[in-house]
């Protein structure tokens, strides 16, 4: 069992930051792929930013350029750094986490964010 803590959500203006934090309850160097999606009222879940193992990092096209995704070994934690925020970036945001070896996917509850125009 792999448990994710998102936290760092909230309320922020067009064209502000904010960053996002998921911590893991295991050591992030057994996790394959970790990173965050997000998923607008009505719409689709859709990826933000991921990274792997092998450090490979990916990227949604919408967030390219605007959002980095950063991890720190010794806190077991993934962020998201937001930059230039968007209206169209209110969405609730999720950690999703793959250890390796397994093809079983962890969520965590989810961090809403709402960008005012």
């Amino acid at each position: 069992q792999v448990q994710l803590e998102e936290s760092g959500g909230g309320l922020v203006q067009a064209g502000g930051s904010l960053r996002l934090s998921c911590a893991s309850s295991v050591s992030i160097s057994n996790i394959n792929l970790m990173g965050w999606y997000r998923q607008a009222p009505g719409k689709q879940r859709e990826l933000v930013a991921t990274f792997t193992s092998s450090g490979d990092r990916n990227y949604g096209d919408s967030v390219k350029g605007r959002f980095t995704i950063a991890r720190d070994n010794a806190k077991n934690t993934v962020y998201l750094q937001m930059n230039s925020l968007k209206p169209e970036d209110t969405a609730v945001y999720y950690c999703r986490a793959r250890r390796i070896g397994s093809i079983e996917n962890y969520w965590g509850q989810g961090t809403q964010v709402t960008v005012s125009s």
